[in-house]
């Protein structure tokens, strides 16, 4: 027994003995001694490899033996040292600068550069190296990093200062705002199959949060003809190496040098035009093959990119097998500024460990991102020992000052704290702002309305006092779990009418139940598309009374929740007391030439007849939509569904139940639409649509409410939502039969405006616009609008006709959602 427990042990300390990694690790520099960052670090004839951090430190754990150690980076000479290793070793490297001979070269009768030779059977063998590797996984390692490097001291009366002391800045506020690491497993599959599974994360500030950082996000390839960096560009960005590159580029060949036997193509490439999508910089393209061997581009503001000033891209490739070439690091790194702040930051992947022959589960590219519950509970010494790219000072610095923060912001005093310095009640916050009332540690939020934003006027009520409160208790951050409580009271100080109604929500990442009753005075049209301000300020400047309102006492529940996949559902029944209510107030500031209040009565404008009588109404509404999506994510909280690349489809089925609770109503309303918003037409921008259609099938009893209400606007502000339209009366062409409406909106992302000089620099987008309708009250109802867009603000010309030739012209502000 003792001889056994003797083996035992040995071969327990023989195994111990045996798995313990030591390291290789020094300093990559240049001939001047300076620093080479970010250089990349790799074990011959195999993908495992590391970084060097930027300032050129690099450490690379390993078993004892004897490797072929090889470093590089781009633009300099690739080094290569043999190591013996029995114990932990510092191995310094200087790169030298690589010398690109360019050997006498013939130029063409054109006088063409070399280079465009090259460049053009790169193009050509673009879709055979696309299609080259038709599965993989591999192991990803993602760093990412931001700085401030300056701020003002107080920005739109935040004290930039106190904010900065909170997140660790330093007294002039700079430092490292984001921190992150993560280790992932990557899955892929031709043509663009994705699943990430992240193995482990670290955050710098929180020991809860898990990174940002998505190896799916930095994976980029230039073989597709252009890269959608949306955010970051209005537009796709060009490939040097596209189907139409020639177009957009131009090329200078810089020489060539040979490496590990392969013949390299140092190839400057220029934007033909500034203003093109387009990026500058080297590309280094493999002799014989064709292939992309490295890049180290940047794109600056001169191509409207936003946000930031210049983004940097660099990417090395390694041989894998014999013929087979993957990206072995990929670098994004950004500079930028705006209104007082400046930043700068990077974010870094390091692949090893290629498999070209994996076998995946069915389903498995379903899910293209899992983050497991524990993925942010590895410790500093399991970092220390897997972590490609070794931390700077500064970055030590930063993990260990903002862990203490990090405990310090969870403390109850500190919360407390904080709640003391912000709850508190001023004359501003009363009248103009609204008054927050915050308890952190218990994630309980209150707010009492403006009390100035309360007072409105209309014609049927005059001055109106309509004030709310909200709490809101957040049960669990994680999964968005949270109950609100609502009320709001109403009074009318022409109409003499008291309103009160109260609200409760229920809602996680999915599912929302929600229930409200009490008595309100509402828009005549169910979609609203006038809020009670605009009305407000149109009704008192302009006497122009647009919204038309009635009082309702309602009852009403409703539930929403994810059936499976990309197949949603919703429920809503209401019981309603309806009354028309008639103007009582027709006064206003100023009285310009033309304009005269109407009535209450849409149909009726000029005589305030009653629309409908007084009436009680049941009524059951079920929609349902699908959008042929079985891709999302699962986070330590739940699941979280993506957008589908197919149209979503809906049906609508609302039904009147008559004789129940005192109901009136008696009709059958089915409805059905398929839309889909930004649809990438490449660089000629991005197409949204809306297609619906609806039929009463029993319209026995209903009323103006019941009818069906559309995306009205007569005045200049509108809604920018993709079923609105731009000049169409609010309520004239409600119907009760049935219904065609269409919407088209195509953003053509700056294509025709970044071609002018002198507007280039505002990254204005354009806008056109058709919208369709068709009822018996409106036969063939057609809008077209012209318009720019800075952002989410647009300004649109329009014009509408239909059947009858009746024309109508304006101009529309908007908000695009």
């Amino acid at each position: 027994m003792k001889h056994a427990l003797l083996l035992i042990l040995f071969y327990s300390i023989c195994a111990n003995a045996f798995s313990q990694q030591i390291t290789i690790s020094g300093k990559v520099t240049d001939e001047s001694g300076k620093p080479v960052p970010f250089a990349s670090i790799y074990i011959k004839n195999t993908t495992r490899g590391v970084s060097a951090n930027s300032e050129g430190d690099y450490s690379i754990p390993l078993q004892p033996g004897q490797y072929e150690v090889q470093y590089k980076a781009v633009g300099y000479r690739q080094a290569s040292k043999s190591v013996d290793l029995r114990t932990s070793q510092v191995v310094n490297v200087t790169l030298a600068t690589e010398v690109y001979e360019l050997k006498s070269v013939s130029i063409n009768a054109k006088g063409e550069d070399p280079a465009y030779a090259i460049i053009r059977k790169a193009i050509k063998r673009r879709k055979a190296h696309l299609s080259e590797v038709k599965a993989y996984t591999c192991g990803v390692y993602i760093k990412g990093l931001q700085k401030l490097l300056a701020a003002p001291k107080k920005f739109m009366g935040a004290d930039i200062n106190q904010l900065g002391r909170e997140i660790g800045l330093d007294s002039n506020r700079r430092g490292i705002v984001y921190l992150s690491e993560s280790e992932s497993k990557l899955s892929y599959q031709y043509p663009n199959q994705l699943h990430e599974e992240m193995i482990t994360s670290k955050f710098s500030g929180s020991n809860r949060m898990f990174s940002f950082n998505r190896a799916s996000d930095s994976k980029v390839n230039f073989y597709e003809n252009y890269q959608n960096w949306e955010g970051l560009s209005n537009r796709p960005l060009m490939s040097p190496v596209c189907d139409n590159a020639l177009f957009y580029y131009k090329y200078k060949l810089m020489g060539t040098s040979t490496e590990n036997g392969v013949v390299i193509n140092k190839i400057r490439i220029t934007p033909r035009r500034a203003h093109d999508p387009c990026f500058e910089g080297y590309i280094y393209i493999i002799d014989d093959s064709w292939r992309i061997y490295a890049l180290d581009l940047f794109i600056t503001s001169r191509a409207n990119i936003n946000f930031v000033d210049t983004v940097r891209i660099n990417q090395q490739f390694l041989l894998v097998n014999s013929t087979v070439w993957m990206q072995s690091s990929n670098k994004f790194e950004f500079t930028g500024g705006l209104l007082g702040f400046k930043l700068k930051g990077y974010f870094i992947s390091v692949y090893k460990d290629y498999d070209l022959n994996p076998v995946f589960k069915k389903g498995e590219f379903n899910e293209l991102l899992h983050i497991p519950k524990k993925v942010n509970k590895n410790d500093t010494a399991y970092w220390n020992n897997e972590r490609p790219i070794p931390l700077t000072e500064e970055e030590k610095t930063d993990y260990k000052k903002k862990e203490k923060l990090a405990i310090k912001r969870e403390s109850k005093v500190y919360l407390d704290s904080l709640d003391k310095a912000n709850n508190k009640v001023t004359p501003t916050n009363l009248l103009l702002t609204g008054t927050n009332i915050i308890d952190r540690y218990k994630r309980e939020y209150y707010h009492l309305d403006p009390l100035l934003g309360s007072f409105l006027f209309n014609t049927v009520e005059g001055v109106t006092l309509n004030y709310g409160a909200s709490f809101r208790k957040q049960i669990d951050t994680n999964s968005n779990k949270a109950i609100i409580l609502g009320a709001k009271v109403r009074y009318g100080f022409s109409d003499r009418l008291f309103n009160a109604n109260a609200n409760a929500t229920y809602h996680t990442d999915d599912l929302t139940l929600s229930a409200a009753a009490g008595s309100d005075v509402v828009d005549l049209n169910n979609h609203a598309p006038l809020s009670p301000l605009i009305n407000t300020v149109y009704t008192l400047f302009e006497r122009q009374n647009y919204q038309k309102l009635y009082q309702k006492q309602f009852a009403t529940v409703s539930i929403s929740d994810r059936i499976t996949g990309g197949w949603k559902a919703s429920a809503t029944l209401e019981w309603a007391n309806r009354k028309w209510l008639p103007n009582t107030n027709l006064y206003s500031f100023f009285h310009p030439n033309g304009h005269e209040f109407t009535s209450n009565n849409p149909l009726v404008p000029d005589q305030d007849v009653q629309l409908f009588p007084e009436n009680q109404s049941l009524k059951f509404t079920l929609r349902t939509t699908y959008d042929f999506s079985n891709k999302y994510e699962t986070y330590p909280f739940g699941r979280r569904y993506l957008p589908s690349a197919y149209p979503t489809i809906g049906i609508t089925f609302t039904k009147g139940i008559k004789n129940v609770l005192g109901s009136d109503v008696d009709y059958d309303l089915l409805a059905a639409d398929i839309s889909k918003t930004d649809i990438s037409m490449g660089v000629y921008g991005r197409t949204s649509f809306f297609v619906g259609a609806g039929k009463f099938l029993n319209a026995n009893s209903l009323y103006f409410p019941d009818y069906k209400q559309f995306n009205g606007n007569e005045i200049l502000f509108y809604n920018g939502n993709i079923n609105s339209f731009l000049l169409l009366d609010y309520y004239r062409f409600s119907t009760y039969t049935e219904y065609v409406e269409a919407h088209l909106e195509h953003n053509f992302s700056g294509f025709i405006t970044n071609k002018i000089p002198l507007i280039r620099k505002l990254k204005l987008q354009e806008i056109v616009d058709f919208n369709y309708l068709s009822t018996p009250q409106l036969k063939n109802y057609y809008e077209l609008g012209f318009g720019l867009q800075y952002l989410n603000f647009r300004i649109m010309y329009g014009t509408s006709f239909n059947s009858g030739s009746n024309i109508k012209n304006g101009i529309r502000l908007g908000i695009s959602f």
